[in-house]
């Protein structure tokens, strides 16, 4: 196996365990048993779980990048961009629940660490946040799109939360409801037919 292909593989692993178990609890052995590396391959591609990270970090970065991306790619009109966030999530609600937000519970678990990565990892939200304003400031919302951007990710986040603790779907969906209604109060030129919550 080439050695590029290796490391994508940890990094694939890491990413999944340190969302599944949270970054602190995951140990290089389970990582390098997730992949079936011997300890000495392991290390050959990464010295510390810190250079781990920040490749899980790298990963998750370009991930979102190209979600955005296919999401801009998908809908003709801001509107229907800022909707393809809100049902982010549904279509993630299994993990959510089971797990909590990706980014959110990263972000929180380096904060409390006080990790070096930490304000690396909250460039995730970042992206999330530039991006809904971009999509805002599209629908003439510029003078405040980061407030309109910064209130859905909050929302977003509380539900995610929420989730977590409640495992409950209806809630999800519920809740995702009420920012598609909260959405076209902020857009009244947005018709209701637009609005649409995905049963799946």
């Amino acid at each position: 196996m080439a050695a590029t292909e290796t490391r994508r593989q940890i990094t694939e692993a890491a990413d999944a365990l340190f969302y599944e178990r949270g970054f602190e609890a995951t140990s290089f052995a389970d990582i390098a048993a997730a992949v079936g590396l011997s300890r000495g391959n392991f290390y050959y591609h990464f010295k510390t779980k810190d250079e781990i990270l920040e490749a899980v970090i790298d990963l998750r970065m370009a991930n979102t990048r190209a979600m955005l991306a296919g999401w801009a790619a998908g809908a003709d009109e801001p509107a229907g961009r800022i909707r393809s966030f809100i049902h982010m999530l549904i279509a993630n609600r299994a993990g959510i629940m089971a797990h909590g937000c990706p980014v959110g519970t990263l972000c929180s678990e380096l904060a409390k660490l006080d990790h070096v990565a930490k304000d690396r990892a909250a460039e995730l939200f970042g992206l999330f946040r530039d991006w809904l304003a971009l999509q805002f400031s599209a629908l003439g919302r510029g003078d405040d799109a980061e407030r309109l951007a910064l209130h859905l990710l909050v929302r977003s986040q509380g539900i995610a939360a929420l989730a977590t603790a409640f495992r409950d779907e209806t809630f999800i969906r519920r809740e995702a409801a009420a920012m598609e209604t909260w959405l076209a109060g902020e857009l009244p030129g947005l018709a209701k037919s637009d609005l649409s919550i995905p049963n799946a």
